[in-house]
């Protein structure tokens, strides 16, 4: 992970942005703001990032997709149970435009990061949550990670559609278009940000984002009154490389 922004002439130069996510989906986010130009800071825990141990790797927690989600970041390590790493977290956030996490809200709470508690440090701050679910649902307390996401989202039942049995695609598909969703809306708060001064708390949930996703493909006769469940996009369940005698050709 590089402490030199390659980016720094980007549209989004001069914004600072606490990162406290990990894994996948939050770090993509950030990863996009910071080749936009932003100057991101990694806060980790002193365990680090777990994605830090995904193979292959030639040097101890620094796997290839850790690599890959966090460059173009500046680091720090910052214990935030003891009150020492809060305190240094909130000097962090006092001259942030964007503090961004991805665990549940209440383990925010109990660390003591609540958009309250931040807001006091820094009213114009711009509060990111990316977690599973929508916190005015009835899944808000559920965790969440891109199988089950994609569980939710009726992937796999697509994937039965198609061949017979249920699967996930072979990509963190629900992570990153979460994080495409971040990255939007990040930028849009801080258009608004800019022309209202004032700071905000956003919300980006995993199972909407990607079922806004999937039903924007497969809603079909379900759009309609009366409903058909039956009815999906089938010209994209019918679609596959097609075979040749020397292997495959995509074509359309």
């Amino acid at each position: 992970m590089s402490n030199q922004n390659h980016y720094a002439n980007g549209p989004l130069a001069g914004v600072k942005v606490i990162d406290l996510t990990t894994v996948v989906m939050g770090p993509y986010c950030t990863q996009i703001l910071a080749e936009l130009g932003a100057n991101v800071i990694k806060v980790e825990s002193p365990d680090g990032d777990t994605i830090r141990h995904v193979e292959p790797k030639k040097n101890p927690g620094m796997g290839y997709m850790f690599l890959n989600l966090n460059r173009g970041k500046q680091s720090i390590v910052i214990d935030l149970k003891k009150k020492s790493g809060l305190e240094a977290i909130f000097k962090l956030i006092e001259s942030a435009d964007v503090f961004i996490y991805n665990i549940r809200p209440k383990a925010m709470h109990r660390l003591g990061l609540s958009y309250e508690a931040v807001k006091k440090r820094n009213p114009k701050i711009l509060y990111v949550g990316c977690y599973g679910y929508s916190q005015k649902g009835p899944y808000a307390a559920k965790p969440a990670y891109d199988d089950l996401i994609q569980g939710a989202s009726g992937i796999p039942w697509l994937f039965s559609k198609m061949q017979g049995s249920p699967n996930y695609t072979p990509v963190n598909m629900a992570d990153r278009v979460t994080g495409l969703h971040a990255v939007y809306a990040v930028t849009t708060a801080l258009y608004r940000r800019e022309k209202t001064g004032k700071g905000d708390c956003v919300e980006v949930p995993m199972y909407e984002s990607f079922a806004h996703f999937v039903v924007g493909d497969h809603s079909a006769g379900q759009t309609y009154e009366p409903r058909d469940p039956s009815s999906f996009y089938r010209r994209a369940l019918a679609r596959r490389p097609y075979v040749t005698k020397d292997g495959h050709i995509c074509a359309l």
